[in-house]
């Protein structure tokens, strides 16, 4: 008789990977933790690991998703909060993955310092393709309300939102460079604050918004990851 597989029992494995990987990482960094300290943080065999993951980079990856979906789950009760004016629940997302990515400093440094190496370039590209189907749904429903409400000035919600995503995406690229460039005292704090600060006003272009409508970073967030 074939072996029948539980798929919550698979799944509630794998995900005990996936919580120990974090928390090795958090401690010890990406690069200093092995498949042996997870199998040891487990009690695990080599062939447990394999059965879910082909690789440590396939770990990383199943841990970055894990990120984009707790981080997007997080804020979006904003997006269906009634009390809420459209720019308010746009303000209120950027500043809520802000937060939760503060509130967890240890696992995306440890994210960061492996995150330009060649051999993660799938796992960039299915990061970039997470937040877009996870961001731009909400983001669509924010400026539907903002048109209706008088204070956006843009096209078709979804193409939009579509649109405010690859700005996002260009603003991570362009704080991951910068977080780099910062650490190595390539470039000062002030260039960092108006580097960013140039994707928040592209972000009102496109929504049709008054220059500095949105709130952006706040300095002390922006001094926490930059100093």
């Amino acid at each position: 008789m074939a072996r029948t597989i539980n798929p919550i029992a698979r799944a509630v494995r794998r995900d005990a990977f996936v919580d120990a990987a974090q928390r090795l990482m958090e401690a010890k960094g990406y690069e200093q933790t092995s498949i042996q300290d997870l199998l040891d943080e487990l009690d695990a065999s080599r062939g447990a690991f394999y059965h879910y993951f082909d690789s440590k980079a396939t770990l990383l990856e199943a841990v970055v998703e894990r990120m984009v979906e707790a981080a997007i789950s997080a804020v979006a009760p904003i997006v269906t909060d009634s009390r809420l004016s459209a720019l308010e629940k746009l303000d209120g997302v950027f500043a809520g993955i802000a937060r939760w990515k503060s509130e967890r400093t240890e696992l995306v440094l440890a994210v960061l310092e492996v995150w330009q190496a060649d051999d993660n370039a799938i796992v960039r590209e299915k990061f970039r393709q997470g937040i877009v189907t996870r961001l731009a749904p909400l983001l669509a429903t924010i400026i539907q309300q903002g048109q209706a409400e008088g204070t956006f000035a843009a096209g078709a919600p979804e193409h939009v939102a579509r649109v405010a995503v690859s700005v996002l995406q260009s603003a991570n690229d362009a704080a991951v460079e910068l977080w780099f460039a910062r650490r190595a005292g390539a470039v000062s704090f002030d260039v960092v604050e108006r580097r960013l600060s140039a994707y928040n006003q592209a972000l009102e272009r496109i929504l049709g918004l008054s220059h500095d409508a949105l709130r952006g970073i706040d300095t002390a967030t922006l001094r926490q990851w930059y100093g």
